[in-house]
Order: C-alpha cells, then sequence, then structure tokens
C-alpha cells in the first residue's frame, strides 16, 4: 500500500490565490499540517507523525516532500527528494523494505511535489498529567526534519 498523507490547512489548492494581495494571510495559507500513515519514511518519520509543511517552498536534496502519487494523484505521499534529474525530482522513502517510490514510478515532476516538511510532532503514547511529562513529550517529540545530505551523496556512491 502506498505511503498515504493527510493534509490540512491552507495551500492545498482550493483559493490559494486568494490572498494574494494580502501578506499575512498569504503567509499562513503557505503553510499546513499532514499526517503519515504509513512506514515508508521509517525510521525519520512513523505512522501517526504530523508535520507541518510549507507549501511551494524551494526543495533541495535529502529535504522530505509530500507529492501527490504519479499514477494515484488523489494520494498523497511523503518520501525524501534524494536528486534532481531532467523532469522532475527521483524521490525514495528511507525504509529500506518499501519501494512505493522512484524505484517503482520512476522521477516525479516538479508540479506534483507540493510541500516541504520542516518539523515533525510525534504524538503522546499516553496522556500527560504533569508539566515534566509535557516537557518531556515536547523535548523528544517536536522535532525539525533535517535533510539528510549524507543520504543523497551515498545513493550517488553506489
Amino acid at each position: 500500500m502506498p505511503e498515504q498523507v493527510h493534509a490540512r490547512g491552507a495551500g492545498q489548492g482550493e483559493g490559494a490565490g486568494a490572498d494574494a494581495g494580502r501578506g499575512r494571510g498569504r503567509l499562513l495559507r503557505a503553510f499546513g499540517l499532514a499526517e503519515v500513515y504509513n512506514p515508508s519514511m521509517v525510521p525519520t518519520l512513523r505512522p501517526g507523525d504530523q508535520l507541518v509543511v510549507q507549501y511551494g517552498a524551494a526543495v533541495r536534496p535529502g529535504a522530505v516532500v509530500v507529492l501527490r502519487h504519479p499514477f494515484r494523484q488523489d494520494l498523497l505521499i511523503v518520501k525524501r527528494a534524494v536528486r534532481r534529474l531532467d523532469g522532475g525530482w527521483w524521490v525514495q522513502g528511507d525504509n529500506p523494505f518499501v519501494e512505493n517510490d522512484s524505484r517503482e514510478f520512476g522521477v516525479v515532476p516538479d508540479e506534483l511535489v507540493i510541500a516541504r516538511a520542516w518539523i515533525r510532532v510525534r504524538p503522546p503514547r499516553e496522556v500527560q498529567r504533569s508539566v515534566a511529562g509535557v516537557l518531556s513529550w515536547a523535548a523528544s517529540a517536536v522535532r525539525p526534519v533535517r535533510a539528510e545530505r549524507s543520504l543523497s551523496s551515498r545513493l550517488r556512491a553506489r
């Protein structure tokens, strides 16, 4: 089953240009939330993780991106942009046992890459009952999603 992401918030196409002349409205529309459902990005992302994404952000090798599946464009997926090729991006999941990525469907055209992930929020496993518990959860659950520069160079060296 393909990696599935449920996107919430602005920038998903509907009315994205409505506030183009209003700076603050436009800025808020540039960000949204996405939820990860499947394990293709384990260990970086796990099912249930929430992502703060920026729509239309510049993509660089190693960045985690949200894109439309090339064969089912109503399905959003999350992958790592490995390298730029003619015609688009080669994307792969971090989980070597799941191949629902460019190894299966080839290069993804630029217009199908819709957002870049910036922050991962891992939901708490249990209800936190103290301030210390909330702070402990926040310290481990809220992390920036960083580009893995070593991944792209390691893949090119093979």
